[in-house]
């Protein structure tokens, strides 16, 4: 299980630097829009597991719904592992760009990610740090 946890955390790690490259990318440019698209949900996904890694590993919190992003979040807020309401605007943008066909919610949002929702990974992955300095890859 320690090796699940420890991985898990340094693939939000890869992915979040991957997502860091639509910074300073062109939406119009073929690809970026997708590829921003891709690494933002992935990014999300692994870092609301890696929130609840921490909740049920390190701070023994078991009394929510392990497999509801909602609830995790929730858990995380209420246990300061985040200080943002804004990662319930994320969930949200996240599950509408799976319904997002023609790309047109993705071009909405790109400033959101790579203005709003990156710098709060950033915010999430140096609060957490600390959880993973006895681990090595």
């Amino acid at each position: 299980m320690e090796n699940k946890y420890i991985n898990r955390y340094n693939t939000f790690c890869k992915s979040l630097k991957n997502l860091e490259k639509s910074r300073y990318a062109d939406p119009k440019k073929d690809f970026v829009l997708e590829g921003t698209v891709l690494n933002f949900n992935l990014t999300f996904d692994i870092a609301w597991k890696v929130m609840k890694d921490i909740l049920v590993k390190q701070m023994e919190v078991l009394d929510f719904a392990t497999g509801s992003p909602r609830e995790t979040l929730q858990q995380a807020f209420v246990n300061r592992i985040i200080d943002s309401d804004q990662w319930m605007q994320m969930l949200r943008v996240r599950n509408q760009l799976a319904h997002d066909y023609d790309g047109s919610l993705a071009m909405e949002k790109f400033e959101d990610i790579v203005k709003i929702y990156y710098p709060l990974f950033e915010r999430l992955k140096n609060r957490i740090a600390g959880y993973y300095e006895n681990y090595h890859e």
